[in-house]
Formats: C-alpha cells, structure tokens, sequence
C-alpha cells in the first residue's frame, strides 16, 4: 500500500501512523480504494475507512479476535473482512433516531443500499443487510438488526424505556450537512471526509447511560438480545472474516484451544457457512440501588467466520439466512449471576 493514498491519510489522522499500519497490513483492500491520495475522497473510500476503524475497535475489545487476527498476519495472511453486525432498539431513544434510522442515516450517504430484510422471530428482531453500490463484494457488508420489544411484559418494556432515555445524538450539525452533501455528490473534499470520520465511527457505540443493575436483571430474564444492546448499544456485535472452508478453520481454530461455536450453521441453500467464536466476557458499569456504579462480568462481542459459495450464475453468494443469524446470536446470551 502505498504511503499517500486517501485511505491511509485518513485512516493516520484518527489512528496515527503505527496503528494505521497495522491495520491496513491485516486485512485485504481492494485494489480499486488502493490508488494515490487526490483532493477528494469517494463513499467507498470513506465507506471502508470506516469499517477499518470499527474492525479494530472489535478487535481492541474481543481478545480472540485480536489473537486470530495476529495469528493471520504471522501467516503471511489477511483478513477479508465480510461483514459487521450491529443491533438497534425500535423504541423512543431520546434525541437518538430510533432503531435502524439511527445507522442507516450514515450507511445510506456512505453507499450503502438495503440488500434483504431477515424475520428473526425467535428474538424478537428484525435482520437487515446493507451492501455497498460500487464494491459490493469487496466493502464490508452491514447486518443490521432492530430489536422489538412491544411483544415483552410492562416490566421490560419500562426497563428498556429506562436505558433509553438517557440516549445522546453522537452526530453534531455539521456532520449532518457532510453526509447530505455525500449522499448528493458521492465524495466529499479530503478534509472533510478526515473530519467527518470520527463522528461516523462515534455512532457505533453505545449511546446511553449505564443501565441499572436492577433494570439489566429484568431485561435479560427476557431477552439476552435486549440485555446485550444494554451494555454494549450500538457497537460492532461481531465482524466476520470471509473463509475459503470455514469448517477446516474451525477445527484449527478449536485444536489451538480457543472457545468456539460447537458446530457449523449451513443456510439452506448451502452456500453460506457460519461458525464463531464464543464472545468475550468484558466488565462493564451498572448503576446500583444507591445509584453507585459497580462493574459486573457481562458477555461482549465476538469474532465470526464465514463461508460464501459462488451463486449458480456466478459471483459469490452474499446473502445471510435467518437460521444461521439466530444461532450465531446465541454467543453474547450472558450467563447467570
């Protein structure tokens, strides 16, 4: 990669020099986002800038993934990044847009078109696949997810009304008017992309308060989704490395010790395979009766691997299927305690 290309002089202007690098030499990118630095900056460019950023906070918080990541790039490999996904809640969230709107208002300037919608009826959500226009194949998909709990008892749904309500709006006026001039001319100058980048990264996260202890118990005796998305809002839930055989992977993976998913989803077509690792325990903040912060062990996010078999009349199939989502989702479900 060259030293002046947009991509590394945004990526160097968050990260700095030494952590760009590192990040632009793990994983594969594609040729097409490689060429010299020029005054403006494309939605792909930016578009995959971002999702290098985000790959590398997942990275920061989930020591599997930094540890498969590592192992990777000591083989003289990369990772293709495949896809992201990420969980909203379709409820009132203060100043927040509620469920997807609050994404899909930085996807859709960034390139990105809804691909399919997934019932998850099991968890009581809604799966969306957002895929990039210009690089379909190439720029990381979204796999984003808005969870419903009108369907839950009063208990939970004050609960999660609680959570919410302390939500803030990450994206400050301006950058409200980079993404409309981006959704209009499709780049944007050099330094206003560089601007733009860590307001678009500070929309993963999470957006609200710490939740109380009390309000965290009530939420996942009902739903392990809506206790995760309490603790961890809307930041990456996994990311995923694209795989030539991921059940080959998978058994290399378990032989070196590392916790992973017992066995290996298949779509039904066949040509999508699934398997991850368990997620990572984090520590997080809740607040107590007496409104003190204590820091409990709750699950955090997880690494991903997929398999994408070619489609009949070729390209790969860069579909999701419902089945294999509900059981991948199953590795953030929290323990007891």
């Amino acid at each position: 990669m060259q030293a002046d290309t947009n991509l590394r002089t945004l990526l160097e202007a968050l990260l700095g020099a030494r952590r760009a690098g590192n990040i632009l030499a793990s994983v594969a990118v594609p040729e097409a986002l490689m060429g010299p630095r020029e005054p403006r900056v494309s939605r792909a460019q930016l578009a995959f800038a971002m999702n290098l950023v985000l790959l590398r906070d997942l990275q920061e918080r989930v020591p599997s993934a930094r540890a498969y990541m590592l192992d990777v790039a000591a083989g003289g490999g990369r990772v293709v990044f495949d896809h992201g996904a990420l969980r909203t809640v379709l409820a009132a969230s203060g100043p927040l847009p509620p469920g997807e709107a609050a994404i899909t208002r930085v996807l859709e300037p960034l390139g990105y078109a809804l691909a399919d919608v997934y019932p998850l009826d099991r968890l009581s959500m809604t799966g969306r696949a957002y895929r990039h226009q210009d690089l379909p194949e190439d720029i990381p998909q979204f796999f984003l997810s808005e969870f419903h709990p009108e369907g839950f008892s009063p208990a939970f749904r004050d609960a999660v009304a609680r959570v919410l309500a302390t939500s803030r709006d990450p994206l400050p006026p301006r950058a409200l008017e980079l993404l409309a001039e981006l959704s209009g001319t499709g780049s944007l100058a050099l330094e206003d992309a560089r601007a733009l980048l860590p307001d678009l990264v500070a929309c993963f996260d999470r957006q609200h308060g710490a939740p109380s202890l009390a309000d965290y118990r009530i939420l996942y005796q009902e739903s392990a989704e809506m206790a995760w998305i309490a603790t961890e809002g809307n930041a990456f839930n996994h990311a995923t490395d694209r795989v030539a055989d991921v059940e080959s992977l998978a058994a290399a993976q378990k032989e070196l010790g590392r916790a992973m998913k017992d066995t290996v989803e298949v779509s039904a077509s066949g040509r999508v395979l699934q398997t991850a690792f368990q997620a990572d325990p984090v520590e997080r903040p809740f607040r107590d009766l007496e409104g003190h912060l204590v820091l409990k062990t709750v699950p955090g996010s997880f690494f991903e691997f997929i398999t994408r078999r070619p489609l009949p009349g070729g390209g790969l199939d860069l579909g999701f299927d419902t089945g294999n989502a509900q059981a991948i989702f199953k590795m953030t479900a929290p323990g007891s305690y």
